[in-house]
């Protein structure tokens, strides 16, 4: 469930009774856990709504069910708590190169939170490393047709990519296969970290992800930055201009 916190004045949802408070179950019988569920459920000319009136303490209370006609694309004026309808997916990794990592410290909170959430990957570009992500993350992908999706690849070597990253790393390239059999687009990235993933390896990734086209909508290969603010951390060396 969904809390929702503000109903448009006059919308289609006031008309049938919604109100602030009360809580969106599912939308024609599909569970609704975020943006992507409401906003891909929601495209229909009827849709069949489940809600819960607020109960005492803020819980979830009475259900009731709301039949809504309307143009497909049409929105029908709920607003809530935040922009996914749910808590943005932390980064499980401990990559290398986190630049997150080398930032310094006392800046505002914002700036330490690490994403990793394929939502924001196809709403604002973020890239995803896949870690933390299952089959089930995976099956809904397809199903809703969500391309491009922004993977950081970084190396196509499983073992590498476990070095550099977490224990999934390697397992869940995989995934790059099933985009390609579903015609899913992804645009990759690599962060080029100077004598690990770069000469040979950076050859294999690139004839590895060149054996994904058209899957494969293209390669961002980006040298390492590395701060001063990186005290007890993967030791790495830049590469020179010449090197880039």
């Amino acid at each position: 469930m969904v809390r929702i916190t503000a109903v448009e004045e006059r919308s289609r949802a006031q008309r049938h009774g919604i109100a602030p408070g009360d809580y969106l179950c599912s939308i024609n019988g599909h569970e609704i856990r975020d943006v992507l569920d409401y906003r891909f459920y929601l495209a229909s000319v009827r849709i069949h709504l489940c809600l819960r009136h607020p109960a005492e303490g803020g819980s979830a209370g009475e259900a009731y069910e709301v039949l809504i006609a309307k143009r497909e694309y049409d929105d029908i004026g709920l607003d809530f708590e935040t922009p996914l309808m749910d808590k943005k997916h932390h980064c499980e990794n401990k990559c290398i190169f986190c630049f997150i990592d080398q930032l310094p410290k006392g800046m505002r909170k914002s700036l330490y939170f690490k994403d990793d959430d394929s939502r924001l990957s196809f709403l604002h570009g973020n890239f995803v490393t896949l870690t933390n992500l299952h089959d089930e993350d995976i099956d809904r992908i397809i199903a809703m047709r969500i391309s491009p999706v922004n993977v950081s690849v970084h190396t196509t070597n499983p073992e590498l990519r476990v070095a550099m990253k977490n224990k999934r790393a390697g397992d869940v390239l995989r995934y790059l296969d099933r985009f390609k059999e579903a015609g899913i687009t992804v645009r990759a990235q690599i962060v080029l970290c100077r004598g690990i993933n770069d000469g040979a390896e950076l050859d294999r990734s690139m004839h590895d992800l060149a054996a994904l086209f058209p899957c494969i909508d293209n390669v961002a290969i980006v040298p390492a930055g590395l701060t001063k603010y990186r005290e007890k951390l993967y030791p790495l060396t830049l590469f020179s201009p010449e090197e880039s």
